[in-house]
């Protein structure tokens, strides 16, 4: 049987849901690079995070957070990729602005060259006019489709020069729901 895999993301449509901002430092100054936490790569962080509220409103068991994407989830969630996916995965402990319950900065820290270009619905190539840094990644990809032939072992992993997506695979898509995620959800890809 072929393994699924699915684009984790925010749910947009609750109603009356909250959004956080960027990650500072305790001392409320802004990390450099916010982006990091979507690059699909293992990072070093020297102290702990904190996350603004943005917009008040109804906390979330996975939030993308700010500009740059970075993936916040509750204990339960984190509980799921920390026995699923140990190895593709780093958990930080942060603190989210007026709430007393366990937060986590997911990190995902395995990147995978496996778009499908083909089979997506419609794919734009950087060139040299755009981000000559970024030549030869996406800047738009719709209808998203992964060639599964090239993912190998891998149960959460980003997307080579497409950073947006969270892919997980069927499993850890099953227990996030099990578990009642709340703020999550899937697209196959």
């Amino acid at each position: 049987m072929e393994r699924r895999f699915f684009d984790l993301g925010a749910d947009e449509y609750v109603k009356g849901r909250w959004y956080l901002g960027d990650p500072t430092g305790m001392n409320g100054k802004e990390i450099e690079d916010v982006w990091q936490f979507a690059d699909g790569n293992a990072v070093e962080i020297f102290e702990r995070l904190r996350f603004p509220v943005r917009r008040p409103g109804v906390a979330l068991d996975i939030d993308f957070a700010g500009v740059g994407l970075a993936p916040v989830v509750t204990e339960r969630v984190a509980s799921v990729f920390r026995e699923l996916a140990p190895d593709d995965v780093q958990l930080f402990p942060v603190d989210v602005a007026g709430e007393s319950r366990p937060y986590f900065l997911l990190n995902v820290a395995r990147k995978i060259r496996c778009i499908d270009e083909e089979a997506s619905e419609e794919v734009q190539i950087r060139t040299a006019e755009e981000y000559t840094d970024r030549i030869g990644e996406y800047c738009s990809v719709m209808g998203l489709r992964i060639d599964k032939s090239k993912v190998g072992a891998a149960r959460v992993f980003r997307l080579w020069g497409w950073r947006v997506p969270l892919i997980v695979d069927e499993e850890i898509k099953d227990a996030l729901e099990a578990n009642g995620i709340f703020g999550g959800k899937f697209e196959e890809v």
